[in-house]
C-alpha cells in the first residue's frame, strides 16, 4: 500500500497540523517530509502539486494544502 506524504516546513502552522496529521492517519501509513530539512524533496513535492505547506499528498495524488505556512517557492 502506497503511503501518504505529509510535507511541512517547520513552522508553527506546520507543527500543529503535523500534530494533527498524525493523530487521525497511523504511522505506518504516512511518511512526514520536513522541507526546510530536506531541501532535496521540494521538488518531489512541487512535481506532486504541492504549491504550499502543510499540505497532504493522499496515496490516490491528490493534494490537499492545509491553512498556510509558506509558499513552496519561498523554501528553495
Amino acid at each position: 500500500m502506497k503511503k501518504a506524504i505529509f510535507f511541512h516546513a517547520g513552522c508553527p502552522v506546520c507543527l500543529s497540523a503535523e500534530q494533527d496529521i498524525l493523530n487521525l492517519i497511523p504511522a505506518d501509513q504516512i511518511e512526514v517530509v520536513h522541507l526546510g530539512e530536506d531541501k532535496g524533496k521540494i521538488a518531489d513535492a512541487e512535481q506532486a502539486g504541492v504549491q504550499s505547506v502543510p499540505a497532504l499528498l493522499t496515496p490516490n495524488g491528490n493534494v490537499l494544502h492545509i491553512n498556510f505556512g509558506a509558499a513552496i517557492g519561498d523554501l528553495k
